[in-house]
């Protein structure tokens, strides 16, 4: 299949990576090895199965910083998490500082601690419902600090963990799993490490609209830049 052209903002997205020499958005992070363990959502069900039926799988976190501004000031903090379901494609979630309230779960919000609310900010269609997907902060899990630093330090102490939730866009969280970090990779595998939050979408779930198409070429164009492995739908893109 003949490749498509590349958007102004995939070429705009690439220059800039160049630039840069790193990724566009988020380069400043660690990645860990983890798992995932689904437990499902309590209530209704969601009709998605990545949120509604129980599951292990083994994951990959990366904690980042968006700008990155220098060691503990606030900045828009980043999670990110690749769901590893072979045989099936992997699924990557990511999620930014932004606030557990409805009013807030769409803006991005600068912080200093890696400990706190991050929410998808756009919502995913699920057939005709608007979700939005949160990591919230476990009360029972070791502090993961104030900077890339000490969050390391706080995995090598112990094995923090994260919780998985979902909520409607006005509805409360309800948490459906938890994503637990353990060992730190090597800053080769940070740097080759390339999620695509749209071609790697949980099935079931949908990012549409503008928004998403700019989301989609500027992710596409700073892992072209990069080197970086495309997913399937991005090769197909």
């Amino acid at each position: 299949m003949a490749a498509t052209t590349p958007s102004a903002v995939e070429r705009a997205a690439a220059a800039l990576a160049r630039i840069r020499h790193a990724r566009l958005l988020h380069p400043a992070g660690r990645t860990f090895a983890g798992e995932a363990r689904i437990w499902g959502t309590p209530g209704p069900p969601t009709g998605v199965p990545l949120l509604d039926l129980p599951a292990r799988w083994p994951a990959t976190i990366r904690l980042s910083k968006g700008v990155p501004t220098p060691g503990g000031w606030p900045d828009v903090l980043g999670v990110a998490v690749r769901l590893h379901r072979d045989p099936e494609p992997p699924v990557d979630l990511l999620w930014s500082s932004s606030g557990a309230a409805p009013v807030l779960r769409n803006l991005p919000l600068p912080r200093r601690r890696f400990t706190g609310t991050y929410t998808s900010i756009m919502p995913f269609r699920a057939g005709g419902r608007r979700l939005f997907l949160a990591v919230l902060a476990d009360p029972e899990s070791p502090d993961l600090g104030r900077g890339l630093a000490e969050a390391v330090a706080a995995v090598a102490a112990d094995e923090p963990r994260l919780v998985l939730a979902v909520a409607s866009a006005v509805g409360r969280w309800r948490p459906f799993g938890e994503v637990r970090l353990d060992d730190e990779r090597g800053a080769a595998e940070d740097a080759a490490l390339a999620f695509d939050p749209i071609g790697n979408v949980p099935p079931g779930l949908r990012l549409t609209g503008p928004l998403a198409r700019l989301r989609d070429d500027g992710y596409r164009g700073s892992r072209r830049a990069r080197g970086a492995a495309l997913s399937r739908a991005a090769r197909r893109g």
